[in-house]
């Protein structure tokens, strides 16, 4: 029988790069972690890290290995939590990666909601952009992430998908808003533009509609902050990329008007909550997952623009 705690050591030298960097994050001593990987390596007779200059590599077994410790680590959880759902007891830790531009809807009443229906279950909240978020799920640190344009990935189950169209963002009295037509990038050279930095969704849209267009964007502002592109538009000093429900707020109050994009790209673009695909979800996931796509309005519905426009 493989050893659990050799296992548990590999994976953690595998996810942190080096032996030093899981021993401190383990609080071990280097030479505990070395030798249990050894003791893992002559019983199958296998190499399972290869040791270089630049630090470690893992080698095809190593992954196997690791793979299979996860498979089972994420099956007993699971069985776990289903023998404690028998007994009525629904517990346990869910952790969800988010992006900045869910947040607004997530805290609004589904978040204080499933707080007060499962009282046992303790939420973890990381924010994060699309191409983090999806490494988190990959690495297993976080059983369901919310994306906003995310790439298809088959190490990736969708759960919930919503067309969210990316709009342009503009304060209400902005010239922009009385166009009559979609707006089209040629057509905002004459004003400020913010955009999120490259690892967020948002911006990998609109860099893939530039290039298509053969348009060089100039950005004004560069941030990883969905609230400083809020203020950068309602202080009237540019203008952005959001979809409509992130400027939910903004738009009741009368500060953001939301315009519709002239390209398929952004008007096709979807929200989704995944899950890393064979990986059996815990029942407070499982409850966690469903509470999120009936009470967030961004996995309810589509956009509510489009909802209108079918009436």
């Amino acid at each position: 029988m493989l050893n659990t705690r050799a296992l548990s050591y590999l994976s953690e030298v595998i996810r942190r790069g080096s032996l030093r960097k899981a021993a401190t994050y383990l609080g071990i001593d280097v030479s505990a972690i070395s030798r249990q990987i050894r003791y893992l390596e002559e019983q199958l007779d296998t190499r399972l890290l290869e040791r270089h200059a630049g630090g470690i590599k893992v080698t095809e077994a190593g992954r196997l290995l690791v793979d299979h410790y996860h498979s089972q680590q994420a099956a007993e959880d699971a069985v776990i939590s289903r023998l404690s759902a028998l007994q009525g007891l629904v517990s346990g830790q869910v952790r969800i990666a988010v992006g900045e531009g869910f947040i607004a809807d997530l805290i609004s009443a589904p978040l204080q909601s499933f707080m007060t229906t499962y009282p046992g279950i303790e939420l973890e909240v990381v924010m994060a952009g699309v191409n983090e978020a999806m490494a988190l799920v990959k690495d297993r640190e976080v059983e369901l992430a919310l994306l906003y344009a995310p790439p298809v990935d088959p190490q990736l189950t969708c759960h919930v998908e919503t067309r969210q169209p990316l709009d342009l963002i503009v304060p209400t009295d902005h010239e922009l808003a009385h166009f009559s037509r979609p707006v089209a990038l040629q057509d905002l050279v004459r004003w400020p533009i913010g955009l999120m930095d490259n690892p967020f969704g948002m911006r990998q849209m609109v860099n893939a509609v530039a290039h298509q267009e053969r348009i060089f964007l100039q950005a004004r502002l560069h941030t990883n902050s969905v609230a400083v592109l809020k203020n950068f538009v309602r202080s009237g000093i540019g203008v952005t990329f959001m979809p409509e429900l992130t400027v939910a707020e903004e738009i009741q109050q009368g500060d953001i008007t939301v315009l519709p994009m002239a390209y398929p790209v952004l008007s096709d673009a979807r929200a989704q909550i995944v899950s890393l695909t064979g990986r059996e979800l815990t029942v407070a996931a499982k409850a966690c997952l469903e509470h999120l796509c009936r009470g967030m309005r961004f996995f309810n519905a589509d956009a509510p623009r489009l909802l209108g426009a079918k009436r």
